[in-house]
């Protein structure tokens, strides 16, 4: 058991209940409410290194920490993942779409790691390496993964502190401006995403559809696929928030993550890690504009 992050209390968010408190503070470590309150019942959230209650009413005072309780290593799952980085701190997989990062099920990210990836020699070494970010299960694209205790504490905060630079790819659907800013709130929290239009083509479907390279300012679960959506261009295959009249079905999750840029959590090195835009985008581009040129003929 170890300490993985902890944190003061601002105390311009009370009064708050502990379990709500969390969803902003470990968004990273903890994404869902079903997480949370498991955490915290299971002792792995804690105020001032004692276990508490989801419905405590947090203090001024407090320090609310993050600890990791598990003992025994995940069962490996014998499915290859393609490494992009890798040192004895940390990784950077591909992660393939329409797999979960980790959970209750076998087949996951967290079991594919333990088959991928050997216990690092340095002296701080994770038992088995962990993600420290999570992709939505239909999202692709760069994941990051701690080998070591420092790099998985360090690396957490700065996700928490919006110091890690984040790039994906998406097709939208419709036509968008040639660069845009979103700052719709998701929770009541801010929420802040940029776009730079890629490419834009016609659709037989859809009428158009625009490849975007999408720049995250601010790290809220599904922030891309929301604000998109309430924009009026949802992802495209998003069955969560997009009208399904409007998208597509069957096909997956037009959404990758493509580029990372961060600072080492060791040797303070700047790292960038990044992958060309999906084939399987631009093929249905491709496909979708012939489609539409038939069509008019």
């Amino acid at each position: 058991m170890f300490k993985i992050t902890e944190t003061s209390v601002d105390s311009s968010q009370l009064p708050m209940r502990l379990q709500d408190l969390v969803k902003s503070i470990f968004i990273e470590f903890l994404p869902s409410g079903k997480s949370i309150k498991k955490s915290i019942k299971a002792g792995a959230v804690r105020v001032n290194n004692d276990t508490s209650t989801t419905g405590y009413w947090v203090k001024s005072t407090d320090i609310i920490s993050l600890w990791d309780l598990e003992k025994n290593p995940p069962k490996p799952y014998h499915s290859k993942l393609e490494i992009l980085y890798l040192d004895d701190h940390l990784a950077v997989i591909n992660k393939p779409p329409g797999i979960t990062v980790s959970g209750n099920q076998f087949r996951t990210i967290q079991n594919m790691l333990v088959y991928n990836i050997q216990r690092s020699t340095c002296k701080d070494a994770l038992a088995w390496c962990r993600p420290v970010h999570r992709l939505d299960n239909q999202t692709r694209g760069l994941l990051l993964v701690a080998r070591s205790i420092s790099a998985l504490v360090k690396l957490g905060q700065a996700f928490e502190m919006n110091q890690i630079q984040k790039e994906y790819h998406a097709v939208v659907v419709g036509k968008t401006a040639e660069q845009g800013e979103i700052k719709f709130e998701i929770e009541n929290k801010i929420a802040h995403t940029t776009y730079d239009l890629v490419q834009t083509s016609r659709s037989q479907r859809d009428k158009y559809l625009s490849l975007l390279k999408i720049k995250l300012h601010t790290g809220r679960t599904h922030q891309i696929r929301i604000h998109f959506s309430q924009s009026g261009n949802p992802v495209l295959g998003d069955k969560l928030y997009a009208d399904n009249k409007k998208t597509l079905k069957h096909k997956g999750l037009f959404l990758a993550s493509t580029k990372l840029t961060f600072s080492h959590p060791v040797s303070k090195q700047s790292i960038e890690v990044k992958i060309p835009v999906p084939e399987k985008f631009l093929k249905h581009l491709k496909r979708e504009e012939h489609r539409s040129e038939m069509h008019s003929n």
